[in-house]
C-alpha cells in the first residue's frame, strides 16, 4: 500500500494570489514511520521547548509566528525548512513527491481546488499503475489535512472511481480520502512544506526550497509525471514539468 499525504498552499478565492497549489508525498507503508521519526528528530534538535507541539508549517516557520517566534534569526528559520525538505533523500526505496500548480487565470470558470485534486488523483493513480506493471500489486490511499472542502473532495474521489474524470478513471485508489489533524502526523506537515516550496517559487520567485526537491517528483522515462503546472501556453517556465514537455 502506498499512502499519499496532501496539503495545499495559497487561497483559491484570493484575487491577490495568482496560483493555487497542492503538494504531497507518496510513501510505501513501511516508509511512513522512518520519515516521521526523522522529522521528529529534526524538530527536537532545534532545542525549542516541547518539540512535540511544534508543527512544521512553512509559512509559520518562515514568518516566525506562533512557537517559531522563539527562533529569531530568519536564516535559521529558513534552514529548518530546507533541512526538513531534504529529509526525503534519507528514505530508502520508492518515495515520490507530487505537486500541482494552478495559475487560476488559466482555467477561467473552473474551481482551482477541484481541478488540482483531479490532476493529483490521476497522477497518483498513474504512479500506482506503473508499480503494478513492474510487478508490485499495490493500491493507494490519500490522506489530507482537515479542510472545509472535506465532503466535496470525498465525493469527487468516489466519482473518479465510478464515473471517471477529465483524464480517465482512477483504478487503484482504494477508498475516499481520509482527513486528519496536521498535529497528529509529521507526514502531513511534510506535505505542507512541499506545497509551501511550490508557493514560494511560483508565487514569490523564491526558488531555494523548491530546488531541494525539484528532482524528487514522480518521473518515468525522462518525463516528470508527479508535477503539473497549469499555465498560459505562451508563458515561460523552467520547472521540471514544463521542461520535459517542451517541443
Amino acid at each position: 500500500m502506498y499512502v499519499l499525504y496532501i496539503d495545499d498552499s495559497g487561497s483559491a478565492g484570493n484575487p491577490n494570489e495568482k496560483h493555487f497549489f497542492l503538494g504531497g508525498i507518496a510513501l510505501f507503508e513501511r516508509q511512513i514511520y522512518h520519515l516521521d521519526q526523522t522529522l521528529e528528530t529534526l524538530v527536537a534538535d532545534t532545542g525549542l521547548p516541547e518539540p512535540q507541539k511544534l508543527e512544521l508549517h512553512g509559512n509559520e516557520i518562515l514568518a516566525g509566528r506562533k512557537k517559531w517566534r522563539q527562533v529569531r534569526d530568519r536564516k535559521a528559520r529558513r534552514a529548518i525548512i530546507s533541512d526538513a525538505l531534504a529529509k526525503v533523500s534519507t528514505i530508502r526505496g520508492k518515495s515520490r513527491l507530487f505537486g500541482i500548480i494552478i495559475e487560476k487565470a488559466a482555467i477561467p470558470g473552473r474551481d482551482p481546488v477541484e481541478y488540482a485534486f483531479s490532476q493529483l488523483c490521476s497522477r497518483f493513480d498513474q504512479f500506482l499503475t506503473r508499480q503494478r506493471h513492474d510487478g508490485q500489486d499495490q493500491r493507494g490511499l490519500i490522506i489530507l489535512d482537515k479542510s472545509t472542502r472535506e465532503t466535496r473532495l470525498q465525493t469527487l474521489s468516489t466519482e473518479f472511481r465510478t464515473e471517471g474524470h477529465d483524464w480517465g478513471r482512477t483504478r487503484w485508489i482504494a477508498d475516499v480520502p481520509f482527513f486528519v489533524d496536521s498535529r497528529a502526523t509529521r507526514i502531513i506537515q511534510y506535505a505542507d512544506l512541499v506545497a509551501y516550496a511550490l508557493w514560494r517559487k511560483f508565487e514569490c520567485g523564491d526558488t531555494e526550497f523548491f530546488d531541494i526537491i525539484r528532482d524528487r517528483f514522480d518521473a518515468s522515462g525522462g518525463v516528470v509525471h508527479g508535477l503539473h503546472h497549469e499555465r498560459y501556453a505562451n508563458s515561460a517556465c523552467d520547472c521540471p514539468y514544463c521542461q520535459t514537455r517542451r517541443t
